[in-house]
């Protein structure tokens, strides 16, 4: 089209320009010799309008052509952006299509699976009813073979047959004398159990103290965060190396974090830097110089704390290796539970529990305090903090076969050899398991009750299982056609002993097996 219009631009200059010169002719011809000079300017002049004229056309021309061709353009654009929107929508439509399949295709597998339990359910449901049959037509038989004897026995055989009858039935019914009489023992013992220890936790309330495993440190500006850094990281690394805790910088104003899962070197590591951030002067000699003074006072701390903790509970005889270990649980936690404190609390009450049952109360007290003494230098040795600490006790000079016990078997590691090792684990669950004692994240407190019901879930026979109490008490809920009365106790006897297995919690769970039998019938 450019092309066209820049023909007819030169077409239209062409005919301007014979128009011009026939005109020059024609004045020529007509004027005389004395005009000739007035018709030549004249001709000129028309020939100059005419090559405007036809300038000005040709420019009109090449702007009408890039109008039309601008215009042209853009409704190419405005048709391929439509078509382009019009793709978006479908393909926009293509995802959700396959979305909406693919959970119809999960709905789909979740019914496959409902009907797949379903059919097995039926199955299960089919043998029983057969084995049922099976046993029913076995004792019909036994029935008839046993009336057929005795049509053909003696009196003193039918006597002795009678005999044997009844013993049979006694014995039943002495087993459930047996056991209402068990049921009624362990009834009073849990009676005076839960008196014991409601009255061991009313006599005894501690504070619970708590920590984590990162602290912060007040900088009283941020310029300090470079000078504890220095130059290329050496005083950063200097403290690191020194404490063995981890510095943590970030763009947190004001503060510095220092993170360590021993608290006793976390403890040292956030006084030395709050020391030398007071002192101002920063560098590795002096980082090592500050952190051995922080050591000493922290170890004057550790032993006073032992001292003052075997002070306030007059127990007698104890090595200074052992007074210190204890110290050391001052700086340590469990599930937010101080455990120097805790220690001290199942000291008192393993004593109140002792007393109530007319044993020793020094020895139960002793036992209590130094159960988790292994939890001070279990991350130093291989094992489990029972052995640990029983070992440690040993190695310095503890005699008490009952403390020594208690110390190694509070968790059931190794059997209990005298009464203070179950006082001892009362104890222990009593303090961790009081209201206020302990924390533990909702994550994990989530994954714990999801666990517990699980595993309740997890026995034939079961339908339902809901976790209540926040975690204490597990209700179960069985299936009344598939099971009677004594496998309901059977079921709950093995969902306890499965939770004590394969779940770590503190207290105790209480398992309620519920079986439920329905009848209907409508009158009409």
């Amino acid at each position: 089209m450019p092309s066209l219009m820049l023909g007819q631009t030169a077409l239209y200059v062409t005919l301007a320009a014979i128009a011009g010169v026939a005109f020059g002719v024609l004045a020529v011809s007509l004027i005389s010799n004395r005009g000739l000079r007035h018709a030549r300017a004249e001709s000129a002049r028309i020939l100059a309008q005419a090559n405007a004229e036809a300038e000005a056309k040709a420019k009109a021309i090449e702007l009408d052509a890039e109008k039309r061709a601008h215009e042209r353009r853009q409704a190419v654009d405005r048709e391929v952006s439509q078509a382009l929107a019009e793709i978006k929508q479908s393909q926009d439509r293509a995802v959700r299509r396959e979305e909406i399949l693919d959970r119809k295709l999960e709905q789909i597998g979740q019914r496959e699976n409902k009907l797949d339990e379903h059919e097995e359910k039926l199955r299960k449901s089919e043998q029983a009813i057969e084995t049922a049959t099976a046993q029913v037509e076995s004792l019909r038989r036994d029935l008839h073979d046993r009336l057929g004897q005795v049509a053909r026995l003696t009196e003193a055989e039918a006597r002795s047959l009678y005999l044997e009858d009844v013993k049979a039935a006694s014995q039943q019914e002495a087993a459930k004398v047996t056991q209402e009489i068990i049921e009624e023992a362990e009834g009073s013992a849990r009676d005076r159990a839960r008196e014991i220890t409601l009255m061991a936790i009313q006599r005894y309330a501690a504070d619970n103290v708590s920590d984590s495993t990162v602290r912060s440190v007040k900088i009283p500006s941020d310029d300090m965060k470079g000078r504890i850094i220095g130059r290329e990281g050496r005083n950063i690394r200097a403290i690191e190396k020194a404490t063995g805790a981890d510095i943590l910088i970030d763009d947190t104003p004001g503060v510095i974090s220092v993170s360590c899962f021993d608290k006793v070197r976390q403890t040292i590591a956030a006084e030395t830097l709050q020391k030398l951030v007071a002192d101002g002067r920063v560098h590795p000699s002096r980082v090592e110089e500050v952190v051995e003074q922080t050591k000493r006072d922290v170890n004057e701390r550790i032993q006073k704390a032992g001292s003052e903790a075997i002070t306030e509970l007059g127990l007698r005889g104890l090595h200074p290796k052992v007074v210190e270990a204890m110290g050391r649980l001052q700086f340590r936690t469990s599930y937010g539970q101080n455990v120097l404190r805790h220690s001290i609390e199942v000291a008192y009450l393993s004593q109140m529990i002792a007393d109530q049952l007319g044993l020793n109360g020094q020895v139960a007290r002793r036992a209590g305090f130094l159960h988790d003494i292994g939890k001070s230098m279990d991350h130093e040795m291989e094992g489990g903090h029972p052995a640990i600490g029983m070992e440690f006790l040993r190695k310095f000079g503890e005699k008490s076969e009952a403390v020594l016990n208690a110390v190694g078997g509070h968790h059931a590691d190794i059997p209990s050899t005298t009464p203070y090792t179950p006082i001892v684990m009362a104890a222990d669950a009593v303090s961790g398991a009081r209201p206020g004692a302990r924390r533990e994240s909702m994550e994990m407190y989530i994954k714990r009750l999801e666990q517990l019901e699980a595993i309740a879930r997890a026995n034939p026979g079961v339908t339902e299982a809901y976790a209540i109490q926040a975690g204490r008490e597990v209700r179960v809920i069985v299936d009344a056609k598939r099971l009677d009365d004594a496998t309901t106790f059977a079921v709950a006897r093995d969902i306890a002993k499965r939770v004590e297995e394969e779940m770590t919690f503190p207290g105790e769970i209480k398992v309620t097996v519920l079986r439920e039998v329905r009848a209907e019938a409508t009158a009409r």
